[in-house]
């Protein structure tokens, strides 16, 4: 079990100067955190590369930017690399990558990928979102919002902001919003004027090992804030509320957020309407606002209601203005996604991985079903939280009409003896279907799937790769019967 603390990384550490970096190189130049950041960085006018071990589509986006694009780990890519190339890595790679066991022996430089992206923030205003639940949301609702003012804030996110076309961009703006993450501990290096602190609960514990060591990492996140800034917590989520008590102790400027009494800007009355919510919002001077959203999930609401606290009371924007500008906000990729219908049949996919993610993406699935089935297929992530969440996981899938249940997708993790999905099926009320490969699960859907039914793919793994099999396969059988 692991003790929170990164070895390879000191997040403490002094970064370079950004006109002191010429070139970087990115090894696994791939993912959505990474290939971010390297966008940011060519937009600043570096001398971008980077590689990856597989050809997925984000890369011929890259090289179009001017990124250039090696595909497989090799060290001669390396050896290749100019002296005193900076290179940034994430927490995917071992060192036993061979080109990074390269890039050591050479000892150029190398920065986990947060610390490349702090290096982009510079002297930006930064507005950081953290949370178990809800940052990714949470930081594309700011970035909408920012934008509709006219701030043209720069942004890096683990998702594509729906209607903005990209995870990140540099913008001609002070703010800065960053979504922060805590799942390796790197989300100190950002030292921002604003956090947004949406969720404190027991996950990557693989990580950290211990409840108490992740709470010791978000009070130690808190207090990276600028002393003259704000934190922004959620009132409704148990953790969120003791870090703002435990900040305010220690003489930070916090404001909390939710449908609590107490809380400082409080939402209430909230609704839905197809694929819309709103609700009456309470600023600190008593005032009631109208809040609408394009998106729907009372989860959203409640992100959307941290985001106006932090742009009011963190960044000087009139209420009103911060109210509406986040009806702006049109969705994240891979949250609430619709994918597309086929007779009759939505297909929807959200990435939701642990068991208050589910629950939303359950919740939002049911008011979203209408009079139909609301069809759930969940591939559980990683063996460790599929153990220390099953019974939570089983409690959020019991509010689906149907469900399919994959196998555990592990990503960074080798197996762990007697941790399945069949301890998340065995601990539902009610039954659900186990399968065992993407094409059976598709099959199922088909087979299962009606008129008026929603189907939901939902996992942080290749399950989301699904919905447009299901799609074509709908549609395959429907020409047949016409």
């Amino acid at each position: 079990m692991s003790n929170g603390v990164n070895e390879r990384f000191d997040f403490n550490a002094p970064l370079p100067a950004l006109d002191e970096v010429h070139r970087v190189h990115f090894i696994a130049v791939g993912g959505s955190g990474m290939s971010g950041v390297a966008r940011l960085m060519r937009a600043r006018g570096l001398e971008v590369s980077g590689s990856d071990n597989a050809e997925v589509p984000v890369l011929d986006n890259l090289a179009a930017e001017g990124i250039g694009i090696t595909i497989g780990y090799e060290a001669a890519t390396a050896a290749a690399l100019p002296d005193g190339t900076l290179v940034v890595v994430s927490s995917a790679i071992k060192e036993d990558n061979p080109e990074l066991s390269e890039v050591r022996r050479r000892g150029l430089p190398v920065l986990h990928r947060s610390q490349g992206l702090a290096l982009v923030l510079e002297t930006r205003s930064a507005l950081a979102v953290a949370g178990a639940n809800g940052k990714t949301s949470t930081s594309g609702i700011a970035t909408a919002a920012l934008r509709d003012l006219g701030r043209d804030p720069s942004f890096a996110i683990g998702a594509e902001v729906l209607g903005v076309g990209a995870n990140s961009g540099v913008g001609a703006g002070q703010e800065f919003v960053v979504e922060a993450d805590e799942s390796d501990g790197s989300f100190v290096v950002y030292h921002p004027r604003v956090a947004i602190i949406t969720s404190v609960k027991d996950d990557h514990l693989d990580f950290y090992g211990t409840t108490e060591r992740l709470v010791e990492a978000y009070r130690a996140f808190a207090l990276t804030t600028d002393p003259d800034g704000l934190i922004v917590c959620c009132a409704d989520d148990p953790g969120s509320a003791d870090l703002a008590r435990w900040a305010r102790d220690h003489g930070r400027t916090v404001l909390t957020y939710g449908t609590q009494e107490g809380a400082d800007v409080r939402i209430e009355k909230l609704a839905e309407q197809g694929w819309s919510a709103g609700c009456l919002l309470w600023d600190i001077a008593g005032n009631a606002h109208n809040l609408q959203l394009n998106v729907p999930g009372f989860h959203n609401l409640e992100n959307a209601a941290g985001v106006v606290a932090a742009l009011v009371y963190g960044f000087g924007v009139d209420s009103v203005d911060a109210v509406a500008s986040v009806a702006a906000f049109r969705g994240t990729s891979r949250r609430c996604e619709l994918k597309g219908e086929i007779g009759g049949i939505r297909v929807v996919d959200d990435y939701a991985h642990n068991q208050g993610k589910l629950a939303a993406a359950v919740r939002t699935g049911r008011h979203l079903r209408g009079d139909g089935r609301l069809i759930v297929v969940f591939q559980p992530h990683l063996y460790s939280r599929t153990r220390d969440q099953a019974i939570g996981m089983a409690e959020a899938l019991d509010g689906a009409d149907v469900v399919l249940l994959m196998n555990i997708y592990g990503a960074r993790e080798q197996p762990v003896e007697g941790v399945t999905s069949d301890l998340i099926a065995q601990a539902m009320r009610r039954p659900c279907t186990r399968t065992h490969s993407a094409q059976e699960t598709v099959d199922l859907v088909v087979t299962t799937a009606r008129p008026g039914d929603l189907v939901l793919t939902v996992g942080a793994g290749d399950v989301t790769a699904l919905g447009p099999q299901i799609l074509e396969r709908l549609a395959e059988s429907t020409s047949s019967r016409t």
